[in-house]
């Protein structure tokens, strides 16, 4: 049995990594700010939650100790475009002083540590597909949009100088546009469809023209533990991404179809001034997971999304939240 220690828990991919971890035989302490849902206190007790900040580094240190801690999967973060709009100080500081914290108290107990990082480390690197290696193309600082990207890179930075001058036995895998049942709907699939079955027409940024490679959050959670079990990962990155491009306009279109719901567009300007800039494509290059962790997506967009839709129609507490896109 592996001791895993999770942050973020009870975030959208924490909580579905939770539910992998225990299925698999492993127990499972949660470190989050948040409250668990109630299914994740259903596993025989072999799952524990710890309501701490991770940039309190002293309780997190006690929990670390308590725990005997195999490996921790590092996700806690603050993430969506409304939140690194409205709270730039707190993802600098989580994702900066809070993973310092985390990779400073795993380096002390000798756990392995899972990063968990983005695909907005490379920017607007308009040399697509990124390879993990790939340039990093950034605006202005006065965006708060590239906050989080900044933010995300100085933790790539600390874990690989941990690994360098520590020995620390860690990776990374950086997310391409995770969607699946239980995200918060402040995304493209998961606000659209939330928007679609409370009646209301879905909205796209700009016509719908930027690409995307949407995973489905079944397919990232088995490339975070492969990185996590598998030796070859240690001090490498991975891009954990489907390569299959779609446009926003093509995934809403098939979201309507599912659902009978309409969209309009409107001007990403008009409604997130100078401070946000879209991108217009976003691809990776997963060939190195493939090759070293023998990971490749197994869920389409078709599948992934009749799954997602039929998740949400059967689950009406999820529907009843607040849409929390940033427009």
């Amino acid at each position: 049995m592996v001791r895993a220690l999770v942050t973020g828990g009870c975030g959208f991919i924490g909580t579905h990594l939770v539910r992998r971890l225990l299925a698999d035989g492993d127990e499972v302490t949660v470190v989050d700010i948040a409250t668990p849902p109630d299914s994740l206190g259903a596993d025989g007790g072999r799952v524990g939650h710890l309501r701490i900040d991770i940039r309190d580094r002293d309780a997190l240190q006690e929990a670390v100790s308590a725990s005997e801690v195999d490996v921790v999967y590092h996700l806690a973060a603050v993430v969506g475009v409304d939140q690194y709009l409205a709270r730039p100080l707190d993802v600098i500081d989580i994702n900066l002083n809070g993973t310092r914290n985390v990779l400073d108290l795993a380096r002390r107990s000798g756990a392995r540590v899972v990063v968990a990082s983005t695909s907005e480390v490379f920017g607007k690197n308009p040399a697509v597909p990124w390879a993990e290696d790939g340039d990093r193309v950034l605006g202005p600082t006065s965006a708060d949009r590239w906050a989080y990207s900044s933010s995300k890179a100085l933790m790539e930075h600390l874990a690989f100088a941990y690994i360098r001058e520590h020995r620390l036995d860690a990776s990374i895998v950086r997310y391409f546009n995770v969607y699946g049942p239980g995200q918060r709907p402040a995304y493209v699939v998961s606000r659209s469809i939330h928007r679609a079955l409370n009646g209301h027409d879905m909205v796209v940024y700009d016509r719908g023209d930027q690409t995307r490679c949407f995973t489905y959050v079944d397919d990232v959670v088995d490339g975070t533990i492969l990185a996590a079990r598998n030796p070859a990962a240690t001090g490498e990155a991975f891009n954990i991404g489907s390569m299959d491009e779609a446009t926003v306009a093509e995934v809403v279109t098939l979201i309507a179809a599912a659902t009978g719901a309409s969209w309009t567009s409107v001007d990403t300007a008009a409604h997130l001034g100078s401070a946000y800039e879209d991108l217009p494509r976003r691809v990776p290059d997963n060939a190195k997971a493939r090759r070293l962790l023998g990971w490749e997506p197994t869920t389409g967009l078709d599948a992934g999304l009749a799954k997602t839709v039929e998740w949400a129609r059967r689950t009406p507490a999820w529907l009843g939240r607040p849409d929390t896109g940033a427009a």
